[in-house]
């Protein structure tokens, strides 16, 4: 089973991630992570790619095309900004919360000031919207490709991730363009 969780910054889609990952032995795909791989490859820094893809789509289209590469094996999470969008998903999660709210969990996972957070978050969100719309003609604010919609500001990453593992068991066996629970039989029955 493929799982794409996405959001904005600081909605706590890492967490939640590799919280549901671990609980349910899948493999856990971090689009930063594979970002920072591309970096590295080619000896730059992460922030240098950033402006590189300002300019020069084929970065971010080398980010999905290596994240859907890695969930076509299966048994995986997948997290990014746009994991729903990206990703052939049997169920794909969005996690979001107000602005204050994740820009007081920036500040605080960066050490920054709260308005710096905020000023930032602002900033770099409104850039990369706009270079989603222009590549891919995504539109952020269109919810359609989600399954279900969380906001993260009611509940920790834990409790956010055990009730998502509990989704993904009650799927399990159902046929997705049915909705259908497949019948199994007790070995040896016939």
């Amino acid at each position: 089973m493929i799982i794409a969780i996405a959001g904005p910054i600081g909605v706590g889609k890492s967490t939640v991630a590799r919280q549901l990952a671990a609980a349910l032995g899948y493999r856990y795909i971090s689009g930063g992570e594979v970002f920072r791989e591309i970096a590295r490859e080619r000896g730059i820094s992460v922030t240098e790619v950033n402006k590189l893809a300002e300019q020069d789509p084929s970065w971010d289209r080398e980010l999905d095309r290596r994240q859907k590469e890695l969930a076509k094996a299966g048994d995986c999470v997948v997290e990014s900004r746009l994991a729903g969008w990206m990703v052939d998903a049997d169920l794909a999660i969005w996690l979001r919360a107000p602005l204050d709210v994740r820009a007081e969990r920036v500040a605080r996972r960066e050490g920054q000031r709260l308005e710096a957070a905020r000023a930032e978050l602002v900033e770099r969100e409104r850039s990369e919207w706009a270079r989603y719309q222009r590549l891919y003609g995504i539109d952020i604010s269109d919810l359609t490709p989600y399954h279900v919609i969380i906001d993260t500001t009611y509940w920790e990453a834990g409790a956010i991730a055990t009730t998502l593992a509990g989704l993904v068991r009650s799927m399990q066996g159902t046929d997705r363009r049915t909705g259908r629970v497949e019948e199994k039989r007790a070995p040896g029955r016939g």
